[in-house]
């Protein structure tokens, strides 16, 4: 039975909207401005298509204005130009010189490129506003004197465990824990030290693959490794009863000790169902409390997980970097081409069958799971920038019907200085809204139905 919160679907889902919006007005702006520019004639800029009929249309000088009703996008139609309108009579009139197919090569490959450029530079300004608002935090993994804890079964089963000192993947340092999961996807090998002796672990090809298969896999695959310090809100479990308090430091459990979250799962376990003796460390005191585990071995508290509280009880560092409003820039670049280059090599693990990757291609449904449940701006525009740098590098790929066809077109016309046929253009553009088309739905099947995974 499928169960679906709600209230946090609509949640991700306004803020999939709100940023998919941003995004594809920003893009369509990029091919609208030069168009203005080089007085090519703009006949209509919508929000979203609009087949049959429109939510809104207002025309203002040669220009309808409008938002469509089907939220896969948006377009603006120029005059003279082969595009999904698939306008024939137009096209089979002589050209005129407002009219897009009568600009020469160059400012035409303005106008194509001009959607990709306003989404690149889009990415830059909110990553600089990001750095410059909230600065730029990381943990360090030598601040982790324990190591790390590992959060998944399936990085357990790889062969990872509680304690791990990991330190290279591929050969590369690993220097911050909030990026080892991405160079896990995209590694081979992970040089780790486990009670000071060097190992490596040898990662399998299709890793991808295996964790979209996997169902409950978690998003966060390890956490630091540090004392069990509870976090206890007012409730009616064994533990707050017994008098646990926040910030207390679990040490035995009936008399073992057992300074970390493993163990202390482990020794509650063992005393499931039973009433056992669990001493706390407070404020320099040790208090002895009683409490009743459950069949499944838990007794009712939240373990303190918080990286800023753990930062302040000297637990580990917290690597805050800020931002002066023109220093933010050039750091945005930064930024931006690092989430470039990490998508550009997800993409080429989508190409490889071998790495299973494709399985977990998504559509709506997967690129609104990323937004969290409740609204936070950090997350909507860090979110929304790797958007617009991630749609921007699709829409210049080589296939008619984008960008990149278009100008992978012009290009060829400028090398040879022979324009490609009518005919020509109008068959490649059919094919490739055939095939994005296909696209999208494997894609949106893959997310309801887990066609590429076999199910």
């Amino acid at each position: 039975m499928l169960v679906i919160d709600w209230a946090d679907a609509g949640v991700k889902a306004i803020q999939l909207i709100l940023s998919l919006s941003l995004i594809v007005i920003v893009h369509e702006f990029g091919h609208y401005l030069p168009s203005k520019i080089f007085k090519c004639r703009v006949e209509k800029f919508f929000l979203f298509f609009d087949p049959w009929f429109a939510l809104f249309k207002k025309k203002i000088g040669d220009t309808v204005y409008g938002i469509g009703w089907l939220p896969l996008g948006g377009y603006v139609k120029i005059a003279g130009m082969v595009d999904e309108s698939m306008d024939k009579e137009q096209m089979s009139q002589p050209p005129q010189p407002w009219e897009f197919r009568s600009k020469p090569a160059w400012q035409r490959l303005i106008i194509m490129l001009g959607g990709v450029t306003m989404n690149v530079l889009m990415a830059f300004v909110i990553y600089a506003m990001i750095l410059y608002t909230w600065g730029d935090k990381k943990i360090p993994m030598s601040s982790l004197a324990y190591g790390v804890a590992v959060n998944d079964s399936m990085m357990y089963d790889l062969g990872f465990r509680d304690g791990d000192k990991i330190f290279a993947v591929n050969g590369d340092s690993v220097t911050y824990l909030d990026d080892l999961p991405m160079k896990l996807l995209l590694g081979e090998n992970v040089e780790l030290e486990r009670n000071e002796v060097r190992q490596t672990i040898n990662l399998p090809h299709d890793l991808i693959g295996k964790l979209v298969e996997k169902k409950g896999t978690s998003r966060f695959w390890f956490y630091p490794r540090v004392p069990v310090i509870a976090s206890v809100i007012p409730n009616t479990t064994s533990a707050y009863k017994s008098g646990l308090k926040r910030l207390d430091r679990i040490a035995t459990v009936d008399g073992i000790a057992t300074p970390f979250y493993d163990e202390f799962k482990k020794a509650l376990y063992a005393h499931r169902g039973k009433n056992v003796a669990i001493t706390v460390e407070r404020n320099g005191a040790v208090d002895t409390l009683h409490m009743n585990v459950s069949d499944t071995g838990t007794v009712g508290f939240f373990l303190l997980s918080d990286p800023e509280t753990l930062d302040s009880l000297g637990l580990i560092h917290i690597e805050w970097k800020q931002y002066g409003f023109l220093a933010s820039f050039p750091a945005g670049v930064r930024l931006a081409g690092e989430k470039l280059k990490s998508y550009i090599d997800q993409f080429k693990k989508i190409l490889s069958p071998k790495t299973g990757a494709y399985k977990g291609v998504g559509g709506f449904k997967a690129i609104g799971s990323i937004f969290p449940s409740m609204w936070d701006w950090q997350s909507f525009w860090t979110i929304t920038a790797f958007l617009a740098i991630a749609l921007a590098f699709m829409n210049l790929l080589p296939i008619p019907a984008l960008d990149g066809g278009h100008v992978l077109f012009t290009l060829l016309e400028m090398i040879t200085g022979r324009k490609p046929s009518q005919k020509l253009l109008e068959y490649a553009q059919v094919a490739g809204m055939v095939l994005l088309l296909g696209l999208m739905i494997y894609a949106n099947g893959n997310d309801w139905f887990g066609w590429g995974r076999g199910k």
